[in-house]
């Protein structure tokens, strides 16, 4: 069907954006007349035109009469850009495409509202579930106010994340790794547990070949314990975010502040998951990578506070009962109370594979 053809093309544009976009979603549009593509756009940046403003704009004369394809819901609302919805109406075009509705109650359907009383021909749903998984993260943020978390582990054949050493590199192939900084180009922010920093001592940036987006660094440290020496500490790359206990020092957290860093002390002793994604959904953080430690894992998965899980499998083996695992900590008492997933994606990269999951849906 040419309306999917369209759509599709609608969607490579709005992906293209993806990871550079937040708070805002990826979004994609085309302007279509005769048959022949007149206007394409994408938004690119918080701030700056919308996609449809680029499309119509490239379009010009044209759009009178024309077709537009958007990935999204024409906002409604005046934030930053003037509302996409009365620009439409406005340049006269005869025909909206839709692939998703917009959650935001700014928009919600208000943007259908307005097109179709100026008599404009609007259809959704063409390409919806893609359009979906495009804008996932701004959906869930948008609807629960906390980040959309992915959970990511590179493991062996046998389950391991480092050897009873601790020794832990690498596992995981160049490209593994590689697909690794992508994702952290597309999340807001990136978390550790304050034992990964001591054990790895890491700098958590995105290094593509050609360069991308710097998450911001969270740890979570409930005694403030990481290093003044610490590579995170000692780089501007991307803002550093630490999340301490109520009986954390405060000379502990003056020096992390003369630093630059930002100290985010919560009321409990003991650093709880949900308290600390209520605070990133209040500094706009609207997804957030998780890259463990194995305890870290387990209190995301023991609260069940998360919506993917993306684990690299290499072909190895390293034994031992006392090897480190994904999800360390205690553990579910009973297979029963484990949390069920569904496979969404397997596939192989480099040489090995790598397993897309996320929580089952109880109808």
């Amino acid at each position: 069907m040419q309306e999917e053809e369209y759509m599709k093309l609608a969607l490579s544009l709005a992906s293209a954006g993806k990871g550079q976009t937040s708070p805002n979603p990826a979004v994609g549009a085309v302007v279509i007349k005769d048959g022949e593509i007149i206007g394409m756009g994408a938004h690119l940046k918080a701030g700056e035109p919308h996609a449809e403003v680029h499309a119509i704009r490239q379009a010009g004369s044209k759009a009178e009469g024309a077709d537009i394809y958007v990935t999204l819901e024409p906002c409604a609302h005046k934030g930053k850009t003037p509302p996409c919805a009365n620009l439409i109406v406005e340049n006269k075009l005869k025909r909206v495409f839709i692939a998703s509705l917009d959650p935001n109650p700014l928009v919600a359907g208000k943007g259908i509202s307005i097109l179709e009383m100026a008599g404009i021909e609007v259809m959704t749903g063409i390409c919806e579930e893609e359009a979906l998984e495009l804008n996932e993260h701004f959906f869930h943020f948008i609807q629960n106010g906390t980040p959309y978390v992915t959970l990511k582990a590179a493991v062996t054949l046998d389950g391991k994340t480092a050897a009873y050493t601790g020794d832990s590199k690498w596992i995981t192939s160049e490209e593994s790794r590689m697909d690794v900084h992508k994702y952290r180009h597309a999340h807001d922010a990136i978390l550790v547990g304050v034992n990964t920093v001591l054990t790895d001592n890491p700098l958590l940036t995105t290094r593509l070949p050609r360069g991308g987006k710097n998450p911001i660094r969270v740890v979570l440290d409930t005694n403030l314990r990481i290093p003044l020496d610490s590579s995170i500490l000692n780089t501007k790359d991307a803002e550093t975010v630490i999340f301490c206990g109520s009986e954390a020092k405060d000379k502990s957290k003056a020096l992390l502040l003369e630093k630059g860093v930002k100290v985010e002390q919560l009321p409990s002793p003991v650093l709880q998951i949900q308290p600390v994604l209520q605070r990133l959904g209040e500094m706009n953080v609207t997804s957030l990578f998780v890259e463990g430690g194995s305890a870290v894992h387990f209190s995301f998965l023991k609260e069940k506070a998360f919506q993917k899980v993306v684990t690299y499998i290499a072909p190895k083996l390293v034994g031992g009962s006392q090897a480190f695992s994904s999800f360390g900590g205690q553990g579910f008492p009973s297979i029963a109370e484990g949390v069920e997933l569904q496979f969404t994606s397997i596939e192989k990269i480099g040489n090995d594979i790598k397993v897309i999951a996320k929580p089952l849906r109880k109808e």
